[in-house]
């Protein structure tokens, strides 16, 4: 135990106001030790710039990207040009999401204090991380950030596959509560039943539902649906439009799909976005359970498919040997007849 001797009238005041004395000294300490190491930092880079000026002390057009300068402050972050940054190589969904993060946590980073972000939740801790890091990359203090990462002992990924397999245990009960929750859905939101099939019987993540929604709808107005949907085999080529579904880190290449739905689906109006989809079941006091249908979908595969084959489909080709230099579904002449199996069964419920 360490002893820390206070000025007695000092004392009495924090005491007054209910000042955590402990807590308190925890804070003006760490505060010190960031200062002392961004000190160090801007040391060992070697610089003598302060940030947003040039040699000469005019203000840099173009603050971000450069490495050796002091944290920067709020008023210091074009956040237009940060987004459109962002915008070159992501999605515009992904940018929202992480410029929204960014905005709200960059004091966090601005202050060299990262407690806030420590005592996130497991679920958006990653995400505030990760909007933080393309900050900070913009803003050139990118080792610095990582630093205070390393000072406040976070990592990247978010909760354990030990937890995730617990949550999913204890989320979902009765398989049959999501398949009540699709035909409620389709009963409150007439518009969305051919979406809410679609989803069922592929398993695509939200976004990629809707993207591959509206694409079908398109193209078929234009004439053009045999570019997407392979009447023959059946299913939705979805890697000959890579920009829409071949992500960084979620992806999708085909989907087996009913020429029937398509056909349904081409006849319909085009939906705003995924975050309208979410709204519209929310407005009918229905929770937002989209996460489940994939979920529940890989689940019922697993009666008719291999998991190599469920990963196919649901896009997660992983860096295994395998995956990358063998699997090929081509040379798989019945995956197409057992996939059709699962979906008859899913038609079946919902």
């Amino acid at each position: 135990m360490t002893t820390i001797r206070i000025n007695p009238e000092i004392l009495k005041k924090a005491q007054e106001y209910g000042i955590n004395i402990s807590k308190f000294c925890e804070y003006a300490l760490n505060k010190a030790i960031n200062q002392i190491e961004h000190l160090q930092f801007q040391n060992n880079q070697g610089s003598i710039r302060t940030f947003g000026s040039d040699k000469c002390g005019r203000r840099d057009s173009n603050p971000g990207r450069r490495r050796g300068r002091s944290m920067p402050t709020l008023t210091d972050v074009d956040w237009d040009a940060f987004r459109d940054s962002l915008l070159k190589d992501r999605k515009r969904h992904t940018v929202v999401s992480i410029v929204s993060y960014a905005r709200k946590y960059a004091d966090c980073l601005f202050e060299r204090d990262l407690s806030r972000v420590r005592d996130l939740p497991l679920g958006v801790r990653p995400h505030v991380l990760k909007s933080l890091s393309a900050l900070s990359k913009f803003l050139g203090v990118y080792e610095e950030y990582k630093m205070l990462i390393k000072r406040y002992g976070l990592k990247w990924g978010g909760k354990s596959t030990d937890d995730i397999i617990i949550d999913r245990l204890t989320k979902v009960r009765d398989p049959d509560e999501i398949f009540n929750w699709i035909r409620q859905v389709k009963k409150l939101r007439p518009e969305l039943n051919d979406f809410m099939d679609f989803m069922a019987i592929t398993g695509m993540r939200l976004v990629e539902t809707v993207e591959s929604y509206n694409l079908i709808i398109s193209l078929s107005r234009k004439g053009k649906l045999n570019e997407y949907y392979n009447e023959e085999k059946r299913t939705l080529e979805h890697f000959k439009f890579k920009k829409l579904f071949i992500r960084k880190s979620k992806k999708v290449f085909v989907s087996f799909v009913p020429k029937e739905l398509v056909t349904r689906i081409s006849l319909n109006e085009k939906l705003t976005s995924k975050d309208a989809v979410i709204k519209k079941v929310k407005s009918r006091g229905l929770k937002s359970r989209f996460g489940d249908i994939r979920e529940l979908h890989g689940t019922l595969m697993t009666k008719y498919l291999k998991e190599s084959e469920i990963n196919f489909i649901h896009g997660r080709v992983t860096a295994s040997v395998f995956m990358k230099h063998y699997f090929n579904p081509v040379l798989i002449h019945d995956l197409k007849e057992r996939v059709f199996k699962g979906i008859a069964e899913i038609q079946s419920k919902i």
